[in-house]
C-alpha cells in the first residue's frame, strides 16, 4: 500500500490543481497566465485540463465548490498567487478520507496511526 503522504501527492493535490486550472479557464484566463499564477508550467496546465493529470480521483461538491470560489476570487483579483499553497492546503484538508480511500480501493485499516494525519482528521 501507498503511504497516505504519497497519496495526496500523487491523487488528492493534482485533483485540486486540475479543477483549479479548468475552472480558471472557463473564467477566461489563458493557459500561459494560468500556468504563472499556479507557478506550474504551460504544459502541465494542458495536462490537467484534458486529464491526462489529476483524473486519478473525483472530488466532491463541497471541495468543487471551494476551488471554484477560489479560482473566482483569483480571476477577479480578490485572491493572490500568494495564496495558492494555503489555500490549496486548506481545501486538501476538506477532501473526504473514506472517499478518496474508497476510489483508490484501500481499506482504511490497512493505515497505521502515525499514517493517517496527512489524509486529514476523519481517517481516525
Amino acid at each position: 500500500m501507498k503511504p497516505p503522504c504519497e497519496i495526496v501527492v500523487w491523487y488528492v493535490i493534482p485533483a485540486i490543481r486540475s479543477e483549479l486550472a479548468k475552472e480558471l479557464l472557463n473564467l477566461g484566463m489563458k493557459q500561459k497566465d494560468v500556468s504563472e499564477l499556479m507557478d506550474i508550467t504551460q504544459p502541465a496546465v494542458s495536462q490537467y485540463i484534458t486529464d491526462k493529470r489529476g483524473s486519478g480521483i473525483k472530488l466532491n461538491e463541497n471541495v468543487r465548490a471551494m476551488i471554484h470560489e477560489f479560482a473566482r476570487q483569483l480571476a477577479e483579483g480578490e485572491a493572490t498567487k500568494a495564496e495558492l499553497i494555503p489555500r490549496t492546503c486548506s481545501i486538501c484538508k476538506k477532501v473526504e478520507t473514506l472517499d478518496v480511500l474508497e476510489q483508490l480501493n484501500i481499506d482504511k485499516s490497512e493505515l497505521g496511526e502515525d499514517c493517517q494525519s496527512c489524509l486529514g482528521s476523519e481517517a481516525e
